[in-house]
């Protein structure tokens, strides 16, 4: 009889590759779907095709939506694909050098996360794996909203390469409170240097509700670090006993005995995470605030391929970043597809008053720090599955 797990019987052989050609074409797709889209632009002398109609009366110029777009002889806008914005932009080699540039923030956003994970796992997981447990946790963050996230999934990922599944949600739990502290400390920070009036949107006609929303998300996201905080460090015992009336439940009750066993892993993760040195949560915090940072200078590198930018415009930039982020965050779509497009432009649309160019960027951003993570995971998400655990 097969010694073969349920899953590695239904992922195996030609298989694999089946689900490697569909998770490609499906990335291929998303990408094409997003370069064809199209795009209503502002333009001079009434010379377009279209006028602007506020169909929702929220004030907002959507320009991909259709709907709020009637065709005129001498209209305001004319329709254009973020394909056809790309090609109309003059490529220099200061472009370039800047793309790549840009292209080198990625790596280096997920090079500290892997050295993090490392750092979490006390090396026992190898450069290779760590590598393999990044793109995968990223691939997941890519196809699930920013209200859901990867996290979930980052368990199950850790816990096949035999981390402990107490262990594991301790990891999760761990670079999730870091990567909202870091957030947490670094708002006031950006708001004792800029004024508050820079960094929301003006031109929005809702510039303090967005500025609320923000507050509020601001809110949330410290109220949840304190949390972790206290589940892990504080109270693990509470989070076992949690566990074990969860799946007291007769939906849950089959998985009781798997779910007590975590909760007692945690606790153990707990006891042994609580005698580390501070050296040791220094150089955690470090790779997080290095990963971050360089998450965000993948949008300075953009800015600059295109614009002649000064010091200041540079912070201010990594400033507006945090709203886009918490905006993200709560995106119901995956990835914060067509959110973070549209945040992007609307907040950024400062350095530049070309929409094209502003929409030409934001699709570059996309391409370099979101698309390729489709590809990756859904080439090595089959294969990862069909191997013997």
């Amino acid at each position: 009889m097969s010694s073969q797990s349920g899953i590695e019987k239904t992922i195996g052989g030609w298989r694999i590759w089946l689900a490697i050609a569909f998770g490609i074409l499906v990335a291929g797709w998303m990408l094409y779907s997003s370069i064809s889209e199209e795009q209503f632009i502002p333009v001079e002398n009434q010379s377009g095709d279209y006028n602007w109609l506020d169909k929702n009366h929220d004030g907002i110029v959507n320009q991909n939506s259709a709907e709020e777009f009637i065709a005129v002889p001498k209209g305001e806008y004319r329709k254009q694909t973020v394909k056809e914005a790309i090609s109309s932009i003059e490529w220099t080699a200061h472009t370039a050098i800047w793309l790549i540039i840009a292209m080198l923030f990625v790596v280096g956003r997920d090079l500290f996360y892997i050295i993090r994970i490392r750092l979490l796992t006390h090396n026992e997981l190898s450069w290779k794996k760590s590598f393999r447990v990044i793109m995968l946790w990223e691939f997941a963050s890519a196809i699930t909203p920013g209200v859901v996230g990867g996290a979930a999934v980052a368990m199950f990922i850790l816990n096949r390469e035999k981390i402990a599944l107490g262990r594991s949600t301790a990891i999760v739990i761990i670079t999730a409170m870091l990567d909202n502290l870091f957030y947490v400390l670094l708002i006031p920070f950006v708001f004792l240097i800029i004024e508050n009036h820079q960094l929301f949107p003006s031109n929005t006609g809702g510039d303090l509700a967005v500025q609320w929303v923000f507050w509020i998300g601001f809110g949330v996201i410290f109220s949840v670090c304190l949390f972790l905080f206290a589940a892990l460090f504080l109270t693990p015992r509470i989070a076992t006993q949690f566990l074990s009336r969860l799946f007291h439940l007769p939906i849950l009750r089959q998985w009781k005995e798997n779910a007590v066993k975590m909760g007692t892993d945690l606790e153990t993760a707990s006891r042994v995470l609580r005698k580390e040195h501070f050296v040791f949560w220094l150089k955690v915090f470090g790779a997080t605030c290095a990963s971050w940072i360089s998450r965000y200078l993948v949008i300075n590198a953009i800015l600059q391929a295109f614009l002649n930018l000064g010091f200041i415009d540079h912070v201010l930039i990594l400033g507006k970043q945090l709203v886009l982020w918490l905006f993200m965050l709560v995106s119901p779509t995956p990835g914060g597809s067509g959110v973070a497009e549209y945040a992007f432009s609307e907040l950024l649309s400062s350095f530049s008053s070309s929409a094209i160019l502003l929409a030409t960027m934001a699709i570059i951003w996309r391409l370099i720090s979101y698309f390729p993570y489709l590809f990756i995971g859904a080439f090595m998400l089959p294969r990862w599955l069909g191997k013997k655990n």
